[in-house]
């Protein structure tokens, strides 16, 4: 079992495995470490939904003199493009960065959206990858952007995207180029919405095939059947409230530039 610092390619293996939402116990089986180096590494540079191998090389750094006064004796020229390599481009997937204090704020903000969005019921990475949707100008981006923004593999947002479009929260579109790009619209919570509704609908149709099976003079049977009217009002409800917001939608007075209203 290897002992001593993380490595930058341990490191960036653990940040894979994290982005993957694989287990801390399987990621460092991979690695020949003990789970708690793991688990104390993710702790220390982020959590669980930030976790990035640029803030734990810098925070190792920290923890050892020897290593930050070589960083600071190196040349300008090699350390500039690794200081660039984080920076937001002027215009970050379409994003105006100028119109936002500051990217590091933008990144925050979609970790922090994340972990409610993973609350509320969504896989990880499908939180992750609704946020960074979510906080696009375009709300549109390419399967190769998501990979390059999230920092994980094609397969896991392409995982990602799957569950998306299970529940209409994202479309495909092809761009000019004829690249397939996802999309999130002003009809996603709309189509989410209603796909909830129907499956709520499919619980009130199952309770009644218990009603039939276990009869409706039973205590069982008469469970069920209350059961079935919850849903049927529930998803009734929602449908037609799903409804009424998107009629009203256009009539809603716009946000101002200061946020308030």
């Amino acid at each position: 079992m290897p002992a001593g610092r993380l490595t930058p390619r341990e490191r960036r293996r653990i940040a894979r495995g994290v982005a993957d939402g694989l287990a801390y116990a399987e990621i460092a089986r991979g690695l020949g470490r003990p789970t708690s180096t793991v688990s104390r590494e993710v702790r220390r540079n982020g959590g669980p939904t930030a976790y990035r191998t640029d803030r734990a090389s810098r925070t190792d750094r920290a923890s050892r003199p020897d290593l930050a006064s070589r960083a600071d004796r190196a040349p300008r020229s090699d350390r500039a493009p690794r200081a660039a390599e984080h920076r937001a481009p002027a215009r970050a997937y379409g994003r105006d960065t100028g119109a936002v204090r500051a990217y590091g704020a933008v990144r925050a903000y979609e970790d922090q959206c994340a972990a409610v969005l993973m609350r509320s019921g969504l896989p990880r990475m499908a939180a992750r990858a609704l946020a960074g949707l979510c906080t696009t100008d375009e709300g549109a981006l390419t399967a190769s952007e998501l990979v390059g923004r999230l920092r994980v593999s094609p397969a896991s947002v392409s995982k990602a995207i799957a569950f998306l479009e299970g529940r209409g929260l994202v479309r495909r579109e092809r761009d000019g180029r004829r690249r397939e790009r996802y999309l999130i619209d002003d009809d996603a919570l709309y189509r989410a919405t209603i796909a909830a509704a129907r499956g709520t609908e499919h619980l009130g149709v199952t309770a009644r095939q218990g009603v039939r099976v276990l009869g409706p003079g039973t205590p069982a049977g008469a469970r069920l059947e209350t059961v079935a009217r919850f849903v049927d009002f529930v998803a009734e409800s929602l449908a037609r409230a799903a409804d009424q917001a998107r009629a009203a939608r256009h009539t809603w007075p716009a946000t101002p530039p200061d946020g308030t209203g």
